[in-house]
């Protein structure tokens, strides 16, 4: 039995592929297996995944992160304009991109750890900041993206981003690649074995030795790293930068996560369950967008799957 309750949310996600391929038939045709459509799921899954991933770490040290979906539109933002304006190549936008998600998240663990400020409040704070400043960049609108080898044209390789390779999204690649670097992290790396105790017991961690601080940080900065990644792929993916992009990355990263198996209250959980997650909900909203359900009840939906796997996990 407990090995069954361990894969809950893989058989949660058979259950959810069987009744898109059932419900989703037109005039003979299964529009949820077709193969366009099922890239266009692993795509739409890869952005939220990618954060989803960085949230993992951060729950399971028992923290939040709410900065997230503000991290990915500011940092998309940011890689327009520097391309665009600022004549920034390939290289130069990622790096400069993925050092503003990590400074923000460093600003994150530091500011939650060393003035003991609950990180729910922090990362309030710093996704208010973090729009605020994405708003001011660009003057509150959207920077488009256009590509080509004159001045003021983003470079031609950024739109790999956006592109496929053997047929595969290259989001769902990175997605992948990502996920399996930070599930080998933490399963066989002492890392790992840290950020585990310390969502177990903080303060046992902490009598034995463990730098609760830095590895607490650590995560923080890892998980605005991965939001800037992904902020770099919706860009490429949009061919635009808005600093309004990205509202809601956070629930949904959560509902990922939670769905995932993770314990919100901290030191269980698994990154491969958090994929399992995401999929599970890009599979859902691809399936009730078929199936034409409103907007408005999708979001009813979500929520209540949602509360479903958190008391899956309180009966463990």
């Amino acid at each position: 039995m407990q090995r069954v309750k361990r894969l809950q949310s893989v058989f949660g996600l058979a259950v959810i592929i069987t009744l898109a391929s059932v419900l989703c038939v037109r005039n003979g045709e299964n529009l949820f297996l077709n193969p366009v459509n099922l890239a266009n799921v692993v795509r739409a899954v890869s952005e939220n995944g990618i954060i989803a991933v960085g949230m993992t770490l951060v729950i399971l040290v028992a923290g939040i992160d709410l900065s997230v979906g503000a991290i990915l539109g500011l940092t998309a933002t940011v890689a327009a304009d520097l391309m665009m304006h600022k004549h920034f190549g390939t290289l130069g936008t990622v790096l400069a991109v993925l050092l503003i998600g990590a400074l923000i998240g460093l600003l994150n663990g530091a500011v939650s750890t060393k003035l003991s400020i609950q990180s729910f409040i922090v990362t309030l704070a710093s996704m208010s900041i973090a729009r605020g400043i994405a708003r001011f960049w660009s003057g509150g609108t959207g920077i488009p993206i256009t590509y080509g080898n004159e001045p003021n044209l983003a470079p031609v390789s950024y739109s790999l981003l956006s592109e496929r390779i053997a047929g595969i999204p290259v989001p769902a690649i990175c997605f992948i690649g990502i996920s399996i670097v930070f599930a080998a992290l933490l399963r066989y790396t002492r890392f790992g074995r840290y950020v585990y105790a310390i969502g177990g017991n903080e303060t046992a961690s902490r009598l034995s030795g463990i730098r609760v601080t830095r590895v607490k940080i650590a995560v923080f900065t890892i998980c605005g790293v991965l939001s800037a990644a992904a902020g770099l792929i919706h860009a490429a993916q949009l061919n635009q930068g808005s600093p309004n992009d990205g509202i809601g990355y956070e629930l949904n990263a959560i509902a990922a996560v939670a769905i995932g198996g993770t314990s919100l209250s901290g030191g269980i959980g698994t990154i491969p369950g958090t994929v399992v997650g995401a999929l599970i909900l890009g599979v859902l909203d691809n399936m009730l967008g078929l199936l034409n359900v409103n907007n408005n009840l999708q979001m009813v939906f979500k929520g209540l799957i949602i509360i479903a796997a958190v008391v899956l996990q309180r009966k463990k």
